[in-house]
């Protein structure tokens, strides 16, 4: 299945509000990132085990473990939780930046080193929201740029 029809699949069993509200913020990357990657990690791990909340993701981050091996991976995520939704803004090198840049405007949401929880949209202030989105994506084009010799 195309990772659009995954998340649609997904969108489609969400409850209500917190569907709409997927669906806004959806849109919201569609439109401003039109030509980011979309995917759609269902949460299990290589043996089916389910270790995470399934997440739409957008964009692509190649992250290297200790060990040294990779894996590409979304840049932002978007994923339902048990009480609202979750916002991972990943690849950032410094893990305090979202905390300080966004987190006392956001309004009610719990802000990590790389993700910004909250349990409904109302309770935010979606301009910083999408203000952090966009940092994280700009954050990602930075750091696949080159210096030119």
């Amino acid at each position: 299945m195309s990772p659009e029809n995954e998340i649609n699949d997904y969108l489609a069993r969400q409850p209500e509000p917190k569907r709409s509200e997927l669906e806004e913020l959806h849109r919201f990357m569609l439109r401003t990132f039109p030509d980011a990657e979309l995917w759609f990690n269902d949460g299990r791990n290589p043996d089916g085990k389910v270790v995470a909340n399934p997440s739409i993701g957008y964009g692509r981050y190649t992250i290297t473990y200790a060990n040294g091996t990779t894996k590409d991976f979304y840049r932002i995520g978007l994923s339902a939780n048990k009480t609202g939704i979750s916002v991972y803004v990943l690849g950032l090198n410094d893990k305090t930046i979202l905390r300080s840049k966004f987190g006392d405007q956001l309004g009610k949401a719990s802000v990590t080193g790389y993700c910004i929880r909250f349990t409904k949209i109302v309770d935010i202030n979606i301009d910083t929201l999408q203000a952090a989105i966009r940092y994280g994506m700009d954050a990602a084009e930075e750091s696949e740029r080159t210096p030119s010799d």
